[in-house]
């Protein structure tokens, strides 16, 4: 009898080690792929260029140098860019823009980015099942999914503001950047040249980056025009678009550039001190509502206490 006890114990073993070291195996074995699929993926060189150039090729090529996510999830990110321009078209030159404005590289896609955007959000999404299920059961799924659709939220409002304070920075130094290209234009300096040395004066800032590309295009052959209408189009504010205009008529027109550079300055400067103006303006009226409460609450707290000793008395 005890032999065959015995021999009935070695399936329930073979099972229970079959039970525990399976998913281990399993894990393992996810884990390993998982590892060789990021190793390989890492160490793959750049896209081959066939015959004949192609800008998509090195658009690509230039995206996974720049980007560690895109190039590991390059194929993902794309089958999202795929989806977004059937269901968001409209959303995608306002994106556009904001890549541009923003600073980031000009070889973003819109519907790129927005995949990008759509990735981060896809791989929180566990994180937020877990919270959320742990707080209110099975109905977490969904509050889940809106938190999903909050992070790409959030991001497409983190990415308008980033370009709308990098404008902001840009025309803070614009008036500078101007008097330096007019003081180099009337000592004798060409507009390319002068346009070049401003560039390297205002090295590391986004004006100097946003010149720079209107300096490199006009270096591989575009028109004046052409380059300063790229800008306007990057950056697509009213001041700068003003300015970009100025230049464009005045090149038309023969005006000389450092009396338009000038006169565009002390516009700027003008129009900054307006702006100030307006500021501390609205500032009184969006303290007003803070100061009746502060004071409301100052009134309270000096005569709360002869209060509260009053109802004591009647009672």
């Amino acid at each position: 009898m005890q032999i065959f006890d015995t021999l009935a114990v070695f399936p329930l073993l073979a099972v229970s080690d079959a039970l525990i070291w399976g998913p281990c195996l399993t894990s393992g074995v996810a884990t390993g792929l998982f590892a060789y699929w990021l190793f390989s993926t890492l160490r793959t060189e750049d896209l081959q260029q066939d015959d004949q150039w192609r800008y998509d090729v090195t658009r690509i090529n230039a995206l996974r140098r720049s980007d560690l996510l895109f190039r590991i999830f390059q194929i993902v990110i794309q089958l999202f860019a795929k989806l977004n321009r059937s269901l968001f078209p409209s959303r995608l030159p306002e994106i556009q823009r904001q890549i541009h404005a923003a600073g980031l590289p000009w070889y973003w896609l819109p519907e790129e980015y927005l995949g990008r955007m759509q990735l981060i959000a896809l791989f929180l999404f566990p994180v937020y099942v877990y919270i959320s299920m742990s707080y209110i059961g099975a109905a977490g799924v969904a509050t889940a999914i809106l938190w999903s659709v909050m992070t790409v939220w959030f991001l497409r409002r983190r990415l308008a503001q980033t370009a709308q304070y990098r404008l902001l920075l840009i025309k803070r130094r614009m008036p500078y950047f101007l008097d330096l290209l007019t003081l180099l234009m009337e000592a004798g300096a060409s507009f390319l040249n002068a346009l070049k040395q401003a560039v390297q004066e205002f090295e590391g800032h986004a004006i100097a980056v946003e010149f720079g590309r209107v300096l490199t295009d006009m270096n591989m052959g575009k028109t004046r025009r052409e380059a300063f209408d790229n800008l306007r189009i990057r950056l697509n504010d009213d001041e700068i678009s003003s300015i970009v205009g100025s230049i464009i008529q005045s090149e038309e027109l023969g005006t000389p550039l450092a009396d338009v550079f000038r006169t565009q300055a002390d516009v700027l400067r003008v129009k900054r001190t307006q702006r100030a103006e307006t500021v501390a303006a609205e500032a009184g009226v969006k303290m007003l509502l803070p100061g009746v409460l502060i004071m409301a609450a100052a009134v309270l707290i000096i005569l709360g206490p002869f209060m509260l000793n009053y109802v004591y008395l009647l009672e």
